[in-house]
């Protein structure tokens, strides 16, 4: 121990020890001297000395690469173990803060309604009154369900036949059979007349569809055109419109429905009739809003072209839930149109 203090004495850091302590002004010439000179280079240590250092280095290295684990692993312990429970206890605290808020926010809106049914609502006074009172005479519709979801509130239609289409899209990113890869491509070859699950040529089922889906496509046709003045529209139309061809795809298969039917005509008739709508309503809303003269005409009640624009709506609605209806039956089934 002697010896080693000994050694630290007389040792630069030693001497600057001794110096701070002693409160002199300046140093003596050893020590700037040993300050000035450069530190002496690797080569001229003994071998010992740079095998002591270098292990020294090691077992440094070789520590910190120890603790920098040890963290690592507490980390991963704590978010597999504690971290986890953490979130998932807040995730279900949370839950529950927020449904207690909904249920209350509701719970007050529902006891400031006024009573129900009561006369002196106003829904009943400004909204009902002028469905029934008007609403035959500013939309022309003989059918006044038909006049207020296309001409009243035809943007909420629009955006119930939107919905419709991104439903497709996402079952058709979902559940469509990418014919890039090989497996794929096989298994459409296999089904190409879809007879893996169908009667072989049933002459009793195809025969009665002959006589059949001809009439339903002409009956949903009618439903949708005569929307305006009688019960129906595009909803109901457009359904009898696809559960009749998907009663044909049922009888005859994917290979002759696809002559009628695939993946670009749905594209197509779909992106035209939502533009149609879209563009015709915001044309009938901006010269309403801003009371400009229209040049299209309500038409005398009753009649098959008047109503203004609700006809053709009619007909676009009724044509996206067609493929609606057709689209999601076939991807759901086959994984493609």
């Amino acid at each position: 121990m002697a010896r080693k203090n000994e050694h630290y004495e007389e040792s630069l850091l030693g001497r600057l020890d001794r110096w701070t302590q002693s409160g002199e002004s300046g140093l003596d010439q050893r020590m700037m001297d040993d300050l000035a000179s450069p530190p002496p280079p690797a080569a001229s240590l003994p071998q010992k000395e740079l095998e002591r250092r270098m292990d020294r280095d090691d077992r440094m290295k070789h520590h910190m690469l120890l603790q920098e684990q040890a963290t690592y692993d507490r980390i991963r312990t704590w978010g597999s173990v504690r971290g986890s429970r953490f979130f998932r206890r807040a995730y279900i605290v949370l839950a529950v803060l927020f449904c207690l808020a909904l249920i209350a926010v509701l719970l007050r809106a529902t006891a400031t309604l006024p009573p129900f049914g009561n006369p002196d609502n106003p829904m009943h006074n400004d909204v009902a009154r002028r469905y029934i009172e008007d609403g035959m005479e500013e939309t022309g519709a003989v059918n006044l369900v038909a006049g207020m979801i296309l001409d009243y509130r035809a943007f909420d239609t629009l955006g119930e036949s939107n919905v419709l289409f991104t439903a497709v899209c996402a079952v058709l990113i979902l559940l469509r059979i990418s014919k890039e890869h090989s497996d794929a491509t096989a298994m459409l070859e296999l089904e190409a007349d879809d007879r893996m699950y169908e009667p072989q040529d049933d002459l009793i089922l195809q025969t009665m569809v002959r006589l059949l889906v001809p009439l339903i496509l002409l009956f949903g046709i009618y439903v949708i055109l005569n929307g305006h003045i009688s019960p129906g529209g595009g909803f109901s139309g457009g359904a009898v419109m696809g559960a009749g061809l998907i009663l044909y795809l049922n009888a005859f298969g994917f290979e002759k429905a696809e002559r009628f039917f695939t993946f670009r005509t749905f594209q197509t008739v779909s992106v035209i009739s939502l533009s149609f709508y879209a563009l015709s309503k915001s044309y009938s809303f901006f010269t309403g809003a801003n009371h400009l003269p229209s040049i299209i005409q309500t038409g005398i009640p009753g009649k098959i072209f008047s109503a203004g624009l609700i006809p053709y709506l009619n007909i676009a609605v009724g044509l996206v839930v067609c493929c609606t209806m057709y689209a999601l039956y076939t991807l759901f089934r086959k994984g493609d149109l």
